[in-house]
């Protein structure tokens, strides 16, 4: 789609303001929302850490809405022995039939992988989990973790390399997430009844507090005000994989990828979701 067109749809659904929080300050930004004192900003709003222990994980969310845009931050995950930890990085919206697009990280025993598992949820409907281990150690520094949303597809990307591609197939029928506003999402929580190997590995506490890293948030997107966006600021309304990031795709898929839902003829018995037909 042309980028006139992406950005007439996007002034169709809604009134909205091209923000930029490249100079990003967490106190400005963000909220944490729970955990108890377990999630703090620290260096003047440049750090935010996320802890679990025992009692309780933690939590924060942004202090806006986004309808489309390039998310970015960096993290550094719980190190060592991060077995039964899951560090939850998403965008979503609320009720029955929201919309979601995941990044979650499963932790695993000291010198195991983590695994990096996401998910496109539309209209309430998800099911839709790619896996993949990752090329680096992501506890031993930070990581740029990315989301790129526009009215024709969702893009995952790992410092800057792409690992999913998430089209917009409602002329095929498949619902997309394109009308409801979604914030940013982070926590740091116990989830030893299934996060590593299927819940068998349980959390060690006696390594807690268990704590996840975050820097350099970006959003360069549209949020829920009266204004018109800049299209100077808004490449990302139509931007697509070129040529080199279609091979960086297929080798991080060909490399790292170790589940794929459209590959799993067992879990759909009756035939792969319709997406997963569409080139």
């Amino acid at each position: 789609m042309a980028r006139s067109s992406s950005l007439v749809l996007l002034l169709a659904v809604s009134a909205v303001l091209v923000a930029s929080s490249s100079a990003a300050n967490f106190y400005q930004d963000l909220d944490v929302t729970w955990g108890d004192g377990r999630g703090k900003i620290l260096n003047n709003g440049d750090l935010l850490t996320l802890s679990l222990d025992k009692s309780s994980g933690s939590g924060f969310q942004s202090k806006n809405e986004y309808l489309f845009g390039k998310i970015d931050m960096q993290l550094k995950l719980v190190p060592g022995n991060s077995a039964g930890t899951v560090t939850a990085y998403y965008l979503s919206s609320k009720g029955a039939n929201w919309d979601e697009i995941d990044f979650e990280f499963l932790g695993n025993l000291s010198g195991d992988p983590y695994i990096l598992h996401t998910n496109v949820f539309s209209q309430g409907k998800g099911n839709r989990e790619q896996q993949f281990h990752l090329w680096f150690d992501p506890t031993a520094d930070f990581h740029t973790y990315s989301i790129l949303w526009n009215p024709q597809r969702i893009i995952f990307s790992v410092d800057g390399t792409p690992i999913r591609e998430f089209k917009n197939a409602e002329s095929n029928g498949v619902p997309f997430p394109k009308n409801q506003p979604m914030r940013i999402y982070s926590s740091l929580w116990n989830a030893d009844d299934w996060a590593t190997r299927g819940g068998l590995v349980k959390t060690d506490w006696s390594n807690a507090p268990f704590t996840a890293s975050y820097r350099n948030f970006n959003a360069n997107a549209c949020v829920g005000t009266a204004s018109t966006p800049d299209s100077s600021s808004a490449e990302w309304l139509s931007e697509e994989l070129d040529s080199t990031s279609q091979e960086r795709l297929k080798w991080a898929q060909k490399n790292y990828m170790i589940y794929n839902y459209c590959a799993d003829n067992k879990r759909f018995p009756q035939g792969v979701p319709q997406e997963c037909n569409i080139s």
